[in-house]
């Protein structure tokens, strides 16, 4: 979809992975480092990414390179998932996202499912933290996003009749939502 509305489309991964290939151009990167010029996009998406990309400071330096190739009005779409969404989605194992490192590797090794908890799920604190570090303004827009989802999937179904709660039942609701999205642009200096 992305390939017929914009000029170019490009992804980037550490491993090629792709089960489509047409309509865009695939790079291979390592670490958070972007081969890409300054201010190169009008719109980046991070979706599901900063998890990954190692502790704080990669996830600091990935922000930062987020913001180095984003063009000065562009906007970032984020997502990651909700730290204390009760089952890990990665390794499908209930609150291992709560735990500190040590024990949550010791967990994932007794349940057979690797040698280590490879994921660094930032709470919505650190996470505003580290983009207003990396010079990013972040508005989060969750419960937008999940009204959008549910109006283009299935706009009878629960989700639908949930989503028209009020907003302060909605807002509470929010550590049960597996993931937060957010809208980033640079931040305006003065």
């Amino acid at each position: 979809e992305l390939a017929r509305r914009a000029s170019e489309v490009v992804g980037i991964d550490v491993r090629d992975q792709r089960q489509v290939r047409d309509g865009y151009r695939f790079v291979q990167v390592e670490g958070t480092a972007l081969p890409f010029e300054d201010r190169s996009f009008d719109v980046v998406l991070s979706n599901h990414v900063i998890e990954h990309v190692g502790h704080e400071s990669e996830q600091l330096q990935h922000l930062r390179e987020v913001r180095r190739v984003l063009a000065d009005e562009g906007v970032v779409y984020l997502a990651v998932p909700n730290k204390w969404i009760v089952v890990e989605p990665h390794f499908r194992l209930p609150f291992l996202s709560w735990l500190p490192q040590r024990l949550a590797d010791r967990y994932v090794r007794s349940r057979h499912k690797g040698s280590f908890y490879d994921c660094d799920l930032p709470t919505r604190k650190r996470f505003l933290r580290l983009a207003g570090d990396a010079g990013l303004e972040a508005r989060e827009i969750t419960l937008d996003a999940m009204r959008v989802y549910d109006r283009l999937e299935s706009p009878k179904g629960p989700l639908a009749r949930l989503l028209r709660a009020p907003e302060w039942a909605l807002k509470t609701l929010m550590p049960a939502v597996p993931t937060l999205v957010y809208l980033l642009r640079k931040r305006k200096t003065s």
